[in-house]
């Protein structure tokens, strides 16, 4: 089967910008995970009388990864498919999905698995992670697909149900029931999404419940728990969340009370006893390994058992299952966090007719221009990107509860395999904008300077997400997320969750434009085109054109480098493609090179452009840096977006992050260029072309 044809940079981020607008990636309308169609895939399978075998997670030791097994061990894996193991009677579903089902397997993955126990409580969010109508019989082709949210976007994930195994024996995820396969094939799907099963090695239970969810995450630190935090586990018991918990480091070693150190647990139910006279907070929990048990109070043999009522004593089950109770005073001693996931916070209003309301946006910490680091770097912090957060006033019905905001900071991988993402400390802060200061866009180092932010995100983490629960009077803030270090490129997703409504703005967008680029007419930008210097191009011209009088790129490249860079050593040039660019660009008649108007016309605008070069370097080190870029541009008469800019910034800046008179000369007549073009064009913020004139407007230009 031939690969499927896949858009690559700037184009895909175009079709991924549409294709969000448009709604894909929601729950309902997911994305396809490299592009695997599964219905594509399951009707050809069945039009060519195939068994699947997936091409992009193949079914070697490259999806095992690096370091999971010994060389000897590797050498003795055979994938085999549920159907070749058990002939006739392989099952993806016995019966119904319980976290009973499963027992952790050869790879540290009892994150994932505690957040697969939590998911089996909740129907509505299994079928979504776990679609319906899978089996080894109907229609069967070899071929199944889960789905997880990932980053802002949820994604359809299709794999084949090949198996590591040694011996005929799973190595992984290892089912009670010899003959049921949905967690094995669920644990492949999401090795898949990582990079491989070596990449599921370690991680948080939070990670594997968001992306079961794709919604809210709430994270407390045991030890200074709020004193509601029982109420709160109630509340969330009785709606659709799933909640998991860690106990503290160490290298999953068993303590003499049964609790594994350094390992991650299902929080699986919270219930009040009567024990006795004394009301007693129990909280149940399950060990993904399927054994070692709590066996201190209120566990499977504690005789605390025989002080309370039969109805209240149903509640034990006896068994060496991984499940057990304890009181919520021991969970807080003996366990370090706790996280809950969901897709809406409204659980925490009780009774309350109060809705939560959600915005994202998504962005990024461009390395040069919007990557500023934590305040504690005072010259760039206000580089960083800034939102616009109004709180409205809070309505009656909301007033329960001491926090009404909830804000999310995720940094998005640079790479697909998930141990080799390189994770910045990253955090945020709230700071309130006065009355006086709220009709400003973007705020300089000035603003910062002097005031201290009304929230942070706590202490930077090098994770993949902090958040922060707190309260917001009505009101109008700036909310800034960054990383602990400037010079850190990243993308990020920045969740505000609110109990009442709100209204969050880029700096960028507080002032609506017509266009992203403005441009302003060639008459209100500073020209020095005195009669001398007229003359001179002239002079020029007659110079260096042939019989015909023309300019080509060649001769174009030599008036460059002789009159412009003769004598700089720190520069490497107009390469001829550049020149042909710009004389495609200045070309009136598509004959390839300059008469003499067009050339005087072009030769005018570049000693402009080098005039405002060097006028607009303030450091008089030969390159603009990006605020030097920015002002340089405005000069030009071109005023960008933030987005644009960066964009801008790192197709000419490159690695050196600095843009150079040929690049600043490329770059400002390549945009005036392609904006004037479109503006053009444009009908209602639209531009139609056939494929012909797409190609000539692109290629000769």
């Amino acid at each position: 089967m031939p690969p499927p044809v896949v858009p690559h940079g700037m184009c895909l981020k175009v079709v991924n910008d549409r294709n969000m607008k448009g709604g894909m990636g929601s729950e309902t309308n997911p994305l396809k995970f490299m592009d695997q169609d599964y219905n594509f895939l399951q009707s050809y399978c069945l039009k060519t009388r195939q068994r699947f075998v997936d091409e992009f997670f193949p079914p070697d030791a490259r999806s095992i990864g690096e370091g999971l097994l010994k060389p000897d061990v590797m050498a003795k894996v055979e994938w085999i498919r549920p159907t070749v193991l058990y002939p006739n009677v392989a099952e993806f579903i016995v019966q119904t999905v319980s976290r009973f089902d499963y027992a952790q397997g050869n790879v540290g993955n009892c994150w994932f698995l505690a957040s697969v126990g939590a998911l089996t409580f909740q129907n509505q969010l299994l079928h979504k992670v776990v679609p319906d109508g899978q089996s080894f019989s109907h229609n069967y082709t070899g071929l199944f697909h889960f789905r997880f949210w990932r980053f802002g976007k949820w994604y359809d994930v299709v794999i084949d149900d090949k198996l590591p195994t040694i011996g005929r024996q799973l190595i992984f995820v290892k089912s009670k029931t010899y003959n049921e396969f949905w967690p094995a094939l669920l644990e492949k799907a999401y090795a898949k999404v990582c990079g491989s099963y070596a990449d599921m090695h370690t991680g948080r239970v939070s990670e594997a419940l968001l992306d079961f969810t794709g919604g809210v995450h709430m994270h407390y630190e045991l030890k200074t728990a709020p004193s509601d935090l029982w109420e709160i586990m109630c509340r969330a018991h009785q709606s659709e969340v799933l909640m998991g918990c860690e106990t503290p480091p160490g290298n999953e070693t068993r303590l003499p009370n049964g609790i594994v150190l350094g390992h991650a647990y299902t929080v699986t139910k919270v219930h009040q006893v009567m024990s006795g006279r004394n009301p007693v907070q129990l909280v149940r929990l399950f060990n993904p390994w399927g054994d070692s048990e709590w066996n201190g109070d209120w566990s499977d043999k504690s005789p605390l058992w025989n002080t309370v009522s039969d109805e209240d004593h149903k509640q034990l089950l006896v068994s060496e299952n991984g499940e057990f109770w304890m009181s919520m005073k021991d969970f807080l001693r003996t366990f370090d966090n706790m996280d809950i996931c969901c897709t809406c916070p409204d659980f925490l209003e009780g009774k309350s007719a109060c809705h939560w309301i959600s915005k994202y946006h998504h962005g990024s910490w461009v390395s040069g221009s919007t990557d500023g680091g934590c305040m504690n770097h005072s010259d760039t912090f206000y580089k960083n990107p800034q939102f616009w957060l109004r709180v409205n006033e809070i309505d009656k019905a909301c007033e329960q509860g001491q926090n009404n905001v909830l804000v999310s900071l995720i940094q998005k991988p640079d790479k697909r395999h998930r141990r080799r993402a390189a994770h910045h400390g990253i955090g945020f802060y709230v700071f309130a904008v006065p009355p006086e200061m709220r009709s400003e866009g973007r705020f300089g180092s000035s603003f910062f300077s002097k005031r201290t932010p009304v929230v942070t995100s706590g202490a930077f983490q090098d994770a993949r997400q902090v958040m922060k629960f707190f309260r917001l009077e009505p009101g109008e803030y700036l909310v800034v997320p960054s990383t602990y270090y400037p010079k850190k490129s990243a993308e990020f997703i920045l969740s505000i969750f609110c109990k009442n409504e709100i209204h969050i703005q880029k700096d960028t967008e507080r002032m609506e434009k017509d266009f992203l680029v403005d441009l302003l007419n060639e008459s209100e930008v500073l020209y020095t085109e005195e009669v001398d210097e007229r003359l001179k191009t002239k002079t020029l011209f007659r110079q260096h054109s042939d019989q015909f009088k023309v300019v080509d790129a060649e001769k174009l490249q030599w008036l460059l480098h002789e009159n412009l860079l003769r004598g700089k050593n720190n520069t490497e040039g107009f390469g001829l493609d550049s020149c042909r660019s710009i004389i495609a660009m200045s070309d009136f008649s598509v004959t390839g090179r300059l008469r003499g108007p067009e050339f005087i016309r072009l030769w005018n605008r570049i000693l402009t452009y080098k005039e405002i070069f060097y006028s607009m370097d303030s450091s008089k080190d030969g390159v603009l840096s990006f605020n030097e870029l920015q002002n340089a541009l405005e000069k030009t008469g071109l005023h960008l977006n933030e987005d644009i800019l960066n964009l801008m910034f790192v197709r000419y800046g490159g690695a050196t992050e600095q843009i150079s008179l040929e690049g600043f000369i490329c770059l400002v007549m390549r945009l005036n260029c392609m904006a004037r073009i479109f503006q053009r064009l444009c009908e209602n913020g639209k531009v139609t072309l056939d494929e012909s004139e797409w190609i000539g407007l692109t290629m000769y230009s």
